[in-house]
Order: structure tokens, then C-alpha cells, then sequence
């Protein structure tokens, strides 16, 4: 994967190289390249933006100036052109793993009132947001998606099994986490965690996950149910029922039970 970003201020981008992310470009193979807007100004003050048509506040970063910044980057074969913007869908876990696929995501970062929209429409594959906020630019969403794509990229995380586990994969939010000490501030960590059973550890986190999508996120959960719960295990689907029907949370699954048909 490689990773162009374009921006008023390449050097915000060294904290993509520290920590998860540090490590596949560090020693992966994986690219990521910084670019300023600055050398495609066309006038000695470096100047990239102008004010808007028919006025109003902020500046506008002008057509030309990304026509000519996005010409002088390599591009391979699978890329996509993202700008980020608070009026676009925000990013979530499906998106992230498309773009993990592609071979190269050119990032283009904006600050104040954006990007002139005929360079939207004529160079601008997708825009995205991370959300219902507006930030000073689009370098912080640029980072936040580096990020959460590199966690998709093979062998980042050392261990396969870490992305694939994270909230959102399995349709759920993850579960809640403990470690030692055993006992801390009169709290004990849950018993069933220190006990050594696999599939009983596996079930209980499990419903937490479930129980935790319920009460944070309903309409996640409700997706979950009609999309996934038909494909799980009775013993998984056991957990679902006892979320939903907390009477049951400690009965365990009747002999014979045949699922939860919904």
C-alpha cells in the first residue's frame, strides 16, 4: 500500500510513523509520502487558497493548485482519491476494509472552507468525514484513516487474529478488557476469565460484546440480529437471547433448545 497526502503541512505526518502504523512502513515495505500544496502555488508567497465567489469567510484551496499536485504523483494502477470534508459520509469499519485492498490512497487535505468543487468533480474519486464535527482541516481524519487501514494491511499487527476481533468486524463492538492485578481498588476482574475455559471465556466475552452493542449502540445491534444472528451457533445465539431477555442471563441454554427464531 502506498499512501500520498497532500497538505498545507507534510510534517504532521511523522506521527504516522511511530507505533502500528510505524511499523509498516518502517519495516513492511509500505509507503507513505507527504506532499506540500506550496510548490504548485504559482506565485512567490505560496500562496494556495483565495477567497470565495460572492464572499463570505475563510479561504478556498484553488482548482489549479490540486490539478498540478496531483499530477506530480506517481499513481499505481488500484488508487483512489479521497478528500476529506464534514458534509461527506463518515468513514466506518466496511469502508476501511475496502480501502485496505486498493494499492494506493492519495489523501487530500484541505483546512478553512475546502476545496473549490469543480476539482471535487474533476479529481476527487470519494469524500469522506469522520464524523458529525468540523475541524480545523483534513489532516486528522487523514491520520485517523492511515491508521485504522493499516490495521488491515497483513502481518501490521503481528497477530491476524487482532483486526479481526476489533469492534465492528464481527458486526459488534468489542468486549470489555481486564489484567492483572486480579483485584484492584475492591474491584475483582470477572471470575470467568481466570479460570482456564476457552469456550466459556469466548461465550462471556461474547455477550458482553453483545450486551454492549445493545446499550450503546441500538441500531447496530438491531443489524447484527437480522443480519447475522441466523448464522451463528445455538450457543452464540443462546447469548443473543439472554441479552435480550435479561431473565435468562444466568439460565443456562435448555436441552433441545433449536435457536432463536426471530
Amino acid at each position: 500500500m502506498r499512501f500520498d497526502v497532500l497538505t498545507l503541512f507534510p510534517e504532521l505526518f511523522d506521527a504516522a510513523r511511530i507505533g502500528v502504523t510505524g511499523r509498516a512502513f518502517r519495516d513492511l515495505g509500505h509507503e507513505l509520502e507527504a506532499s506540500s500544496y506550496r510548490p504548485f502555488a504559482g506565485n512567490t508567497f505560496g500562496h494556495v487558497d483565495a477567497p470565495p465567489f460572492g464572499g463570505g469567510p475563510g479561504m478556498v484551496l484553488r482548482p489549479d493548485v490540486l490539478r498540478d499536485a496531483l499530477a506530480a504523483l506517481p499513481r499505481r494502477q488500484a488508487a483512489r482519491v479521497i478528500h476529506f470534508s464534514p458534509a461527506a459520509p463518515p468513514l466506518d469499519h466496511a469502508k476501511v476494509v475496502e480501502l485496505a485492498a486498493l494499492d494506493q490512497l492519495i489523501l487530500v487535505c484541505t483546512r478553512f472552507e475546502g476545496l473549490d468543487q469543480r476539482a471535487v468533480e474533476l479529481y476527487v474519486d470519494e469524500e469522506l468525514s469522520v464524523g458529525d464535527a468540523v475541524l480545523s482541516g483534513g489532516e486528522l481524519p487523514a491520520l485517523f484513516l492511515i491508521d485504522a487501514v493499516c490495521r488491515w494491511l497483513p502481518e501490521v499487527l503481528g497477530n491476524e487474529a487482532s483486526a479481526a476481533e476489533d469492534s465492528f468486524a464481527t458486526g459488534l463492538l468489542d468486549h470489555p478488557h481486564f489484567t492483572r492485578p486480579a483485584r484492584f481498588e475492591g474491584r475483582e476482574a470477572p471470575a470467568v476469565l481466570l479460570g482456564g475455559n476457552h469456550e466459556a471465556i469466548r461465550l462471556w466475552r461474547l455477550r458482553e460484546s453483545m450486551d454492549r452493542t445493545r446499550r450503546l449502540r441500538p441500531a447496530l445491534w438491531q443489524t447484527f440480529l437480522d443480519q447475522r444472528l441466523a448464522g451463528l451457533p445455538r450457543a452464540d445465539q443462546w447469548c443473543a437471547w439472554q441479552v435480550e431477555h435479561p431473565e435468562d442471563r444466568d439460565r443456562p441454554r435448555p436441552k433441545g433448545w433449536k435457536g432463536w427464531r426471530r
